[in-house]
């Protein structure tokens, strides 16, 4: 019986041309203990302030809460982070023991805890032993400011950011085969677009109106964006007026921070999209007062 089991002598001669090697075990490097909130950021443009829209704000959003001395981390790919997105805040386990019951944490992260973006307002009442939660105005000077403070994040996430960049690219979906081979490819259109980009672009004319439509197929209108966001910038511009912060609030707002995310990574874009804001001078000198401040609360 132990014959019949045995491997054919052809299919032995075909393995011992592919020997399996064994390696030594490839060990973590050493892990040194975090003293320091250390916020996760995608790389900077300027200095220490991330190119990344998104972390950008929770950069001003710390900073203008009033933390100090916060680290920068950026050499983590989102993929290392969780929920595959960044920013992260890495924060020592002596400053984690502050955190509430409802904090959403990741244990084990090195010798801290990493709290994912939408955790980070918790902790940082935690910190400094408030708690936002019991004001109904949200740091607001009214009810009509709070629900105002809604309209421009919503235009602000919707039409100023379409207009960035990055954002304003005409290029059709991958086909399902396509995606099927390369699923890593071209990703789909981003929410900010797909808000303006309703009612649905026209079809297709002349010769190619007789291709049928495809749901793969995605043509956008840069000209309607550029004029959109003209709009917004103006709107944004004789709302703030004198004021030293948005909607006239007397301490900076969630609203601050997002504003200032986006009109500094708007005075990092190419003229066509920067001219609208440096027109404004406005604008332009509360983004300067505010990346001070913004600078002063991290450190490399």
């Amino acid at each position: 019986m132990a014959s019949f089991f045995s491997v054919p002598a052809p299919l032995v001669r075909f393995n011992a041309r592919f020997p399996l090697a064994l390696h030594p075990p490839i060990h973590p490097r050493a892990r040194g203990p975090i003293t320091a909130p250390t916020l996760w950021i995608a790389p900077p443009s300027d200095n220490l302030l991330s190119s990344d829209v998104e972390c950008l704000k929770w950069q001003a959003y710390l900073a203008l809460r009033g933390l100090k001395d916060v680290r920068l981390r950026w050499d983590i790919a989102p993929e290392g982070s969780i929920g595959g997105a960044l920013p992260n805040l890495h924060v020592p386990i002596a400053i984690s023991l502050l955190k509430s019951e409802r904090l959403s944490h990741s244990d084990g992260a090195e010798d801290g805890e990493l709290l994912a973006a939408h955790s980070i307002p918790t902790w940082v009442d935690a910190k400094l032993g408030v708690d936002s939660a019991e004001d109904p105005l949200e740091g607001y000077v009214d009810p009509e400011a709070r629900i105002e403070s809604r309209a421009w994040v919503a235009l602000l996430e919707g039409v100023v950011h379409a207009a960035l960049p990055t954002q304003m690219i005409s290029q059709p979906r991958p086909s399902y085969f396509h995606s099927l081979i390369f699923p890593a490819s071209t990703p789909p259109t981003s929410e900010s677009l797909q808000k303006i980009l309703l009612p649905p672009p026209p079809p297709l004319a002349g010769y190619l109106s007789f291709i049928p439509p495809t749901p793969n197929a995605v043509r956008i209108n840069n000209s309607a964006i550029i004029s959109q966001y003209r709009d917004a910038i103006k709107s944004l511009s004789e709302r703030l007026g004198t004021d030293k912060w948005f909607l006239g609030s007397s301490a900076p707002t969630p609203l601050d921070a997002l504003a200032f995310a986006y009109i500094h990574r708007i005075l990092h874009s190419p003229d066509i999209i920067r001219i609208e804001v440096t027109r404004r001078v406005n604008l332009v000198a509360w983004e300067w007062r505010v990346r001070c401040l913004v600078r002063d609360g991290f450190v490399r």
